[in-house]
């Protein structure tokens, strides 16, 4: 049995093992694989992995053995799943073993816009603090987040995660749902309209799957009905922010400060307006890529793939 995996750097980079995928079969592992290779790459495979590459139907229907397609992520709109479907090739991704991390980086992201970190850190590096007549300073206006109000748009395991830090920073937490759930054992909670979240939302964070409703939902028009000095927060997916319309708000001061993971396009392109944006903090789709994360879903992916073998395919998307 064939076995290839069409981008396995960015899930081990080296640092972790696909021995155990090596036992199963006649195993082909690139790191990286351009369109152009994808359908000779995959020729003969019973089994792709894939995460970032895109397998469209026009690929699949030159792929007359292929019998199973494990993702390296969550998400699984890189692969044609209807037409998966129809062949009766099911589709597994891993779900929920990222949310501690993508938490995580959301609260980072909110921490550096309201203290400054790095800012302050540099400053002191390049001699600032040195040559200060007084014992401190501050480059940037600093707040607490106690007693913020922070808005939390998608309640799935993420931004249920999301609140319960909030929790611990004694913030007030509103949140939109398309799964209004009970929540009663939380305090300083309520559930809002998006109309009612972004007009008192002091930090707004986005944690929805994109999807018809969600892309560009943070759009200009959303934008103008939030506080003013409102921060946005996305660690979901790049295209639920109009990014046009977050650069202008960022440069008019509307927005005081926006932290992203995602962006629309990835790598981002040169003329991205956020890349030049002001007060806008960008990291490059790190939230998963802690070991221990990185890990979990190698072990995750072990398991659909031996599942699948097993005849008890799990954790199918196309069912």
């Amino acid at each position: 049995m064939k076995i290839v995996v069409l981008d396995a750097h960015a899930l081990n980079p080296g640092d972790l093992s696909w021995d155990w995928l090596k036992t199963l079969g006649e195993c082909e592992i690139y790191d990286r694989t351009p369109e152009s290779e994808v359908i000779t790459r995959c020729e003969g495979a019973e089994i792709v992995i894939t995460n970032k590459t895109p397998l469209p139907k026009f690929i699949l229907e030159k792929l007359p053995l292929l019998k199973f397609i494990a993702l390296e992520s969550t998400g699984y709109n890189v692969v044609d799943t209807e037409y998966c479907k129809e062949r009766g090739i099911p589709v597994c991704n891993i779900p929920s073993y990222s949310t501690e991390a993508v938490a995580q980086l959301t609260f980072s992201l909110i921490l550096e816009i309201t203290n400054g970190v790095a800012l302050h850190s540099e400053s002191v590096k390049n001699g600032e603090w040195t040559s200060c007549p007084d014992f401190c300073y501050w480059k940037i206006p600093l707040s607490e987040l106690s007693g913020k109000m922070l808005g939390i748009v998608g309640f799935g395991q993420i931004g249920s995660r999301v609140a319960d830090i909030a929790n611990a920073f004694n913030m007030n937490v509103i949140a939109v749902s398309g799964h209004e759930t009970d929540q009663s054992h939380r305090k300083n909670f309520r559930w809002a309209t998006l109309d009612e979240l972004k007009k008192q939302a002091d930090i707004i964070t986005f944690h929805c799957p994109l999807n018809k409703n969600t892309e560009n939902l943070c759009n200009e028009e959303f934008l103008n009905g939030c506080r003013d000095g409102v921060i946005i927060i996305n660690t979901s997916r790049g295209p639920v922010i109009d990014e046009h319309a977050l650069a202008e708000a960022l440069k008019s001061g509307k927005v005081r400060g926006a932290g992203v993971d995602v962006l629309s396009t990835e790598p981002p392109r040169k003329d991205n307006p956020l890349l030049s944006a002001p007060n806008c903090f960008i990291t490059p789709h790190i939230a998963w890529a802690g070991f221990e994360t990185r890990k979990r879903l190698m072990d995750i992916l072990e398991s659909n793939v031996k599942a699948y073998l097993n005849g008890t395919p799990q954790n199918v998307v196309n069912k």
